[in-house]
């Protein structure tokens, strides 16, 4: 098989240490170690976890034939392609280099994979005209019907939006098969509602409202993206000096029956509608208006306060007309979800640009599972809070 057709990558697992009091000495390892071969089926993720011991701060070497393609004592392998595939484990001490060798079989899957989403896993959308609307909450819907609501929504090729309202809300979702990471190419598209301004000064300008996007692949193998570690793409702003990290925001439930604060605009009927506070120590009012009488907050979550963390970009959005009518969003360059048009280059994601919680690059074999979360806190005049949409994804690979 050639090189493209399939992926390795390295897991990061902690060397296990020897019980000797001696750091020299080895201990035999043999082929029990690591098995003769194994099976993986097309486009999911299989973990090779060679059980050794005996081993003092030992270094592990994959590779195919003499490529090396993993440096840890963890392998995880994916591949879009039946076939076998031989490698080789090299692990080297300070005495001793012992080879093992073994085979992976890729086979076929039972049941044809879709390139769009398969499942939504969590769904909460902060603050906004959209929410309990996009989708519809009906009183006394739970969490789970409402995330099941979302799932209707956006899974599968026929995608109706979805809105994530303000700063900090977001959609989990996931596939049935692994996208993986290809090199030198962009691996999935989210799809939005962002559109360029007819009469926008900018030339990639109009309703922008970009999202953040977290990735993971499924380490654990329980189809969940719960233990899972999350990963950033880090888009163009990542290392804006205006991007904060670690930003947090609480949003304070409404009382649907006080007395609303009258705007000056026409448009904005309370003011103060929903009270917000950050850990930057600013806090201000979430306005509710005119075109949409619902509650903004999401009436299925049962706490008073909502929290939501995260990284928060600088605010994109700009009265261009100076007096409130015609307000602009700016597309940022790459890297953000429904941030440009659905049929623009910008729109489809590149699994490389991701990073861990320290701001450090991955080398990550493929994803199964997505969250896009809203990254903005800003206010827009009459067209109300900046709010990330979505409504479908898919595999660019197929």
């Amino acid at each position: 098989m050639k090189w493209t057709n399939f992926l390795l990558a390295a897991c990061s697992i902690a060397f296990i240490q020897s019980c000797s009091s001696n750091d020299d000495e080895v201990i035999e390892v043999n082929q029990a170690g690591l098995n003769t071969s194994y099976e993986a089926t097309r486009l999911k993720i299989k973990m090779i976890e060679p059980t050794l011991s005996g081993y003092d701060h030992a270094t592990f070497i994959w590779k195919m034939g003499n490529d090396t393609i993993g440096t840890e004592r963890n392998l995880v392998f994916v591949s879009d392609a039946v076939g076998i595939y031989d490698l080789t484990l090299e692990i080297k001490s300070s005495t001793k280099t012992t080879t093992l060798k073994t085979a992976v079989k890729v086979v076929q899957e039972q049941i044809n994979y879709s390139k769009y989403i398969a499942k939504v896993f969590d769904f909460m959308p902060a603050v906004g005209q959209f929410t309990n609307d996009l989708p519809e909450y009906i009183s006394g819907n739970t969490r789970q019907q409402m995330i099941a609501k979302a799932a209707s929504s956006i899974v599968g090729s026929e995608g109706q939006l979805i809105s994530l309202g303000g700063y900090g809300g977001y959609v989990v979702f996931g596939f049935d098969h692994t996208i993986m990471n290809k090199a030198d190419k962009r691996d999935f598209k989210i799809l939005g509602n962002a559109f360029w301004g007819n009469e926008a000064q900018e030339e990639r300008a109009g309703s922008c409202e970009p999202g953040i996007i977290m990735v993971a692949f499924d380490k654990n193998n329980n189809g969940k993206p719960d233990d899972d570690e999350w990963y950033e793409i880090a888009g163009s702003e990542y290392t804006n000096p205006k991007t904060i990290k670690n930003y947090s925001i609480i949003y304070n439930k409404p009382d649907e029956n006080k007395t609303p604060v009258k705007g000056t605009h026409g448009w904005d009927i309370d003011i103060e509608y929903v009270k917000w506070e950050d850990n930057q120590g600013n806090s201000g009012y979430k306005t509710k208006n005119s075109f949409h009488a619902q509650s903004y907050y999401p009436l299925w979550f049962g706490d008073d306060q909502l929290k939501l963390t995260g990284t928060l970009l600088p605010n994109n959005f700009y009265d261009q007309s100076g007096t409130g009518t015609y307000w602009v969003g700016k597309s940022y360059a790459y890297g953000y979800a429904d941030n440009a048009p659905n049929n623009d280059e910008a729109s489809n994601i590149d699994i490389d640009w991701a990073v861990d919680k320290n701001g450090n690059k991955v080398k990550l074999p493929g994803i199964d599972f997505i969250k896009v979360y809203t990254g903005i806190n800003q206010e827009a005049g009459w067209l109300g809070e900046v709010s990330t949409e979505v409504m479908g994804a898919y595999d660019l690979h197929f």
